[in-house]
């Protein structure tokens, strides 16, 4: 309630006198408020930080290996001498290649460590609508639309009536509470084994300035599975769901487990400095919440190599 007060107050406070303001100086019809004034100065000052960037070139050298024994493997130029490169332009990556032109490639070491991979949080709305475009190639306004309607609710039955299959969409926070912890973590115990269940819940830190008003976007009972669900939805509410469900199941799930190896490959130049490459490789030991779920990404990173 105080929430709702404080809200209905910022309306006032920035709409009420802001968009008489546009009408006036700018076009009738426009509006604005809360929401919609921090959202135009967001979407500024990142335009304003896109237009003052530099861009600055930088070369990258791979090589590829191999012994009297498969497999063939990549490495990276990562040192020379012993110091971090840095590539800058054309020049200097063909005066690397140059140099190191018949050179000969000797393993310096080889080093392996066990890798842990912990879920992602469950969702909150960016995060949804991110995934959302990422893996189902919904826009912004479909994911929206489609999770109002599975929060709305739907018929599942003639006895129970309209049912909301997922908690309310529009959140900044993790939180999750624990009815629901208690209820997915018994459920992830009897469906996948109780070495897929944390011995303790898995909890996420919300980011500092998060209101926290609401939960997590999250299923309103994990068990409702969305194979369950799947003859009262229609197909693309269906993917949705599914997203949610399986993206609140895994992130109660234990990490993954992979076996990380590290190769560090030296080569001397004809100008004398020592290059060292570098090649990781990991191996899924155990696969944890990646039964479930993975998350999606714009582009890889280190933990994505294998």
């Amino acid at each position: 309630m105080d929430a709702q007060q404080a809200r209905r107050v910022l309306d006032r406070l920035v709409g009420y006198k802001i968009s008489p303001l546009l009408w006036d100086k700018v076009r009738r019809g426009l509006s604005a408020g809360r929401v919609q004034t921090v959202a135009l100065r967001l979407i500024v000052e990142r335009e304003r930080e896109i237009k003052a960037f530099q861009s600055k070139e930088y070369w990258s050298i791979d090589v590829g290996l191999s012994a009297k024994k498969p497999p063939q493997f990549s490495a990276h130029l990562a040192k020379k001498n012993d110091e971090n490169i840095a590539i800058n332009d054309e020049k200097s990556a063909t005066n690397i290649v140059d140099t190191l032109a018949d050179a000969a490639y000797v393993v310096k070491s080889v080093s392996n460590r066990e890798k842990r991979r912990n879920p992602a949080a469950p969702f909150i709305t960016s995060t949804l609508q991110q995934e959302g475009s990422r893996k189902l190639r919904f826009s912004v306004k479909r994911t929206m639309m489609l999770a109002q309607k599975l929060y709305e609710g739907v018929e599942l039955s003639p006895d129970e009536g309209a049912v909301g299959l997922i908690s309310y969409m529009r959140t900044d926070s993790t939180r999750v509470g624990s009815d629901a912890l208690d209820e997915v973590r018994g459920m992830i115990a009897e469906r996948y084994g109780a070495e897929y269940r944390p011995a303790t819940p898995n909890i996420y830190k919300s980011k500092k300035e998060a209101q926290d008003a609401h939960e997590a976007v999250r299923p309103t009972s994990a068990l409702r599975t969305p194979e369950s669900v799947a003859p009262f939805l229609q197909e693309d509410e269906l993917k949705l769901y599914r997203l949610i469900w399986m993206r609140f199941v895994a992130s109660q799930m234990t990490p993954a487990v992979f076996d990380q190896t590290t190769i560090d490959v030296e080569a001397k130049g004809k100008d004398g400095a020592a290059y060292l490459f570098r090649a990781t490789g990991s191996v899924p030991k155990f696969d944890g919440f990646l039964k479930v779920y993975e998350e999606g990404k714009d582009q890889k990173d280190e933990d994505d190599e294998n």
